[in-house]
């Protein structure tokens, strides 16, 4: 596998990368699906890390419906060109079923967030927003050994850092969902790993009584969504995450800052999974 000469973190910084020079009948494509698709911001910086590594390479967003899922990969995985497709909201459960094989986390979640064209012409997944998450945390100065966890949201971004959380010791995990059965299925899961206490959070659950609290629901993505939990009595030592890139400072985000709480953004999580997912589609192995 051929490296990045520079991380994705930094081209999320750089601007000046160029994306449209180069571009011909050998370029290599790579689609992003998604419903909706105009927040992601993957497109630019996974085509500037893939440039960066010497691939001939595009990533364009597509906007596909659930319901048209299957016929969108009935139409891509015919197209000798496609090497990967990255999957966001909300077809994260659903992508794994596309897959002719599964990296472990995914297997484990049912959920992929990034496919590569496999030696057999099928698609090999991924999911890498837990691990890009908990290394944004790491990179920010949380240590999550024996800490308290309150996760709110249970779809494929929240399973994965959930799994992810759980992996990096931490002593306790709540998990708020407006799904009961997946949230149910999800807690049971992790509970069969033996790591921890898992539980299912309530509505009025006290975000206080956490060391560590995570949102990895779409709540903050418009002005009017409330937010995901009550920060009014956060101590200053509860880190704070978000999963939301757009707007890239969330109220949820801001009213934990106003609070003292150290805080990883969205943006800082999607520098972190974008290095995995380029690795991925780079590495030739299954």
């Amino acid at each position: 596998m051929t490296s990045p000469t520079f991380t994705a973190a930094q081209i999320v910084a750089d601007t000046s990368v160029s994306l449209d020079e180069g571009l011909s009948g050998a370029t290599r494509i790579y689609f992003i699906v998604g419903d909706p698709i105009a927040q992601v911001r993957s497109p630019k910086g996974v085509t500037a890390a893939l440039r960066a590594a010497g691939r001939d390479a595009l990533v364009v967003p597509a906007h596909v419906a659930p319901d048209d899922l299957a016929a969108f990969f009935a139409g891509v995985t015919p197209m000798r060109n496609v090497d990967g497709v990255i999957i966001t909201v909300p077809h994260k459960f659903s992508a794994a079923g596309f897959c002719t094989s599964l990296a472990d986390e995914a297997a484990f979640l049912g959920a992929a967030n990034t496919l590569r064209r496999g030696a057999d012409g099928g698609w090999h997944g991924g999911m890498f927003d837990g691990t890009g998450f908990v290394a944004a945390l790491a990179d920010s100065g949380c240590d999550l050994s024996g800490k308290r966890a309150l996760l709110v949201g249970a779809g494929g971004a929240g399973s994965a850092i959930a799994q992810a959380l759980v992996n990096a010791g931490v002593a306790s995990l709540d998990i708020r969902d407006n799904d009961g059965a997946r949230v149910n299925a999800l807690v049971e899961r992790l509970a069969a790993l033996g790591r921890g206490a898992m539980r299912v959070a309530g509505s009025d659950v006290a975000a206080e009584s956490f060391d560590v609290v995570v949102n990895a629901s779409p709540m903050g993505m418009r002005p009017e969504d409330p937010l995901p939990i009550d920060v009014s009595r956060l101590p200053a030592t509860t880190f704070v995450g978000d999963v939301v890139t757009k707007p890239p400072l969330t109220p949820f985000i801001e009213a934990a800052r106003a609070r003292g709480c150290k805080t990883v953004t969205g943006t800082q999580m999607f520098a972190r999974v974008c290095d995995r997912m380029v690795e991925f589609l780079l590495d030739d192995a299954v």
